[in-house]
C-alpha cells in the first residue's frame, strides 16, 4: 500500500494503518488527511472521499472490477440515489454494459457487518428497480457473487463474476 500525505498527521496515519486487510489482490491507494480525517482518492468520482470502514471495501471492489475482471472505469458509478418503492436509497457500485443497461450490482459492507440474508434482500430491492444480470455482496473478506432468476424470484450463486472480456 503506497502512502501518499500532503500534511503528515499521526493520528490519521494510526486510523489508515488500523484498515483490516482485505480478502483482495493488494492494490494501490492515494490519501490524505483534510481537518483530522482520514481520505481517500476515489478514482471513479475522481474525488478524495472519507475513509471509513466501508468505504475501504467499497475502493477494494472498485480496483478489483476494473484490474481482475477488466471492467473500464467508464463503465463503473458510485453512490447514486435510487428510489424504491418511494424511498430514496443509494447503491454502492453499478457496472453499466454498453448499452446503458446495468450488468452488476455491488453492495458493500464494512468488514465487521456479517453478510446476511438482509444484505442479499436489500441488494435484491435495489435489483428491483435496477434489473441487474449479477449481483455481488461483499465486506471485503467474504464475497458472494450470483445471478436472479427474475420468473423464480431465486439467486443462482457463482463462484465468480464474469470479466468484461467475457461478457
Amino acid at each position: 500500500m503506497r502512502i501518499e500525505f500532503r500534511r503528515r498527521n499521526l493520528r490519521s496515519l494510526c486510523y489508515l494503518y488500523s484498515m483490516q486487510q482485505l480478502n483482495f489482490p493488494g492494490y494501490t491507494f492515494r490519501f490524505k488527511n483534510r481537518e483530522n480525517k482520514p481520505l481517500i482518492f476515489d478514482e471513479v468520482r475522481k474525488k478524495f472521499v472519507l475513509l471509513t470502514p466501508e468505504e475501504w471495501v467499497r475502493q477494494h471492489c472498485v480496483r478489483f472490477l476494473n484490474i481482475e475482471l477488466n471492467y473500464p472505469l467508464s463503465h463503473i458509478n458510485v453512490e447514486k440515489q435510487i428510489t424504491v418503492h418511494k424511498t430514496t436509497k443509494r447503491y454502492d457500485i453499478v457496472v453499466f454494459n454498453t448499452d446503458g443497461s446495468i450488468h452488476l450490482v455491488v453492495e458493500c459492507k464494512a468488514p465487521q457487518v456479517e453478510i446476511s440474508q438482509e444484505v442479499f434482500d436489500q441488494v435484491a430491492r435495489y435489483n428491483f428497480v435496477l434489473r441487474a444480470n449479477y449481483l455481488m455482496v461483499s465486506n471485503g473478506l467474504s464475497h458472494y457473487f450470483c445471478t436472479l432468476d427474475y420468473e423464480q424470484e431465486q439467486y443462482h450463486f457463482l463462484k465468480a463474476l464474469p470479466g468484461y472480456d467475457s461478457k
